[in-house]
């Protein structure tokens, strides 16, 4: 059986103590690739120099809309250069934040046209990160970030750009299901994580399962998003193999099948083939 984690903050300090462990603990469950996405720049210099020491990790480099306060004149020019490392696959974490509302939404969607932009010039897949205020399932931000993503697809679509058959991920997808729709419809995939296991986790559990297989991606999002079986505990990418089985139940097919097609399916957005 091969998994595949396709968003794990592994740079993050919270595994500083034991990360080679963690990671040890991953390959144990069954998983060949972890991706890990920026959300700063020093953060994507991070996760690029972490996947270059690694077999099996990648990165995405990018500024996660929170951090849109840490940009510089040169950030974008570092961020291409990043972009250069045979481990980078993807641009991200980026998008749309109206839940801590930590920089004005205009600004936002600036920085996040810009980075969508340096995808486009690099041909990089985007990694997309989509909060509503209070957490609703549907609301301006999604609104909002659609409605750049239809306008970044139609000049992906004139400009032959061969990124419009596989844009990007909706990370952690927790939005209505005519988002999901939309999204799908634009050529993206959506990312399932942990709170899919909650028992109380009713309406996402149902909108997984009328999701299609062949658009959906695992991810951790570790250290966050623990699922229910190790509630308490810090997230890792081991625990991904819970978050396969309840979709694998959610479809009624094996662990093993929704192994097999989450992975090819993040092979396809990544592009990733047989690099290491």
């Amino acid at each position: 059986m091969k998994l595949t984690d396709t968003h794990c903050h592994l740079d993050f300090d919270k595994f500083d103590t034991n990360r080679d462990a963690a990671l040890a603990r991953a390959w144990a469950a069954g998983l060949t690739r972890i991706l890990i996405p920026g959300i700063t720049l020093d953060s994507s210099r991070a996760a690029v120099k972490l996947a270059e020491s690694h077999h099996g990790l990648f990165a995405a480099v990018g500024v996660h809309p929170n951090d849109v306060g840490t940009l510089q004149v040169d950030t974008f020019a570092r961020l291409r250069e990043l972009a250069k490392s045979q481990k980078v696959v993807a641009i991200g974490e980026i998008g749309l934040d109206y839940y801590w509302n930590s920089a004005p939404h205009a600004y936002q969607q600036k920085v996040l046209q810009e980075q969508l932009a340096l995808a486009a010039e690099l041909r990089w897949p985007v990694i997309l990160h989509c909060r509503e205020k209070g957490d609703a399932p549907h609301g301006a931000c999604a609104e909002d970030l659609i409605e750049i993503l239809e306008e970044w697809g139609n000049r992906l679509r004139v400009e032959k750009n061969p990124l419009v058959e596989r844009p990007g991920v909706f990370h952690s997808f927790s939005g209505s299901r005519e988002t999901a729709q939309r999204a799908i419809r634009l050529g993206f995939y959506l990312g399932v994580t942990g709170p899919v296991t909650f028992q109380k986790a009713v309406e996402r559990q149902e909108l997984v399962a009328a999701l299609p297989l062949e658009r959906l991606l695992i991810e951790t999002d570790a250290p966050y998003l623990t699922p229910y079986s190790h509630r308490g505990r810090r997230n890792e990418p081991a625990f991904v193999v819970e978050i396969a089985d309840k979709i694998a139940k959610l479809h009624t097919l094996s662990l093993e099948e929704v192994a097999a097609i989450t992975s090819a399916n993040a092979a396809r957005l990544f592009s990733w083939g047989e690099r290491d």
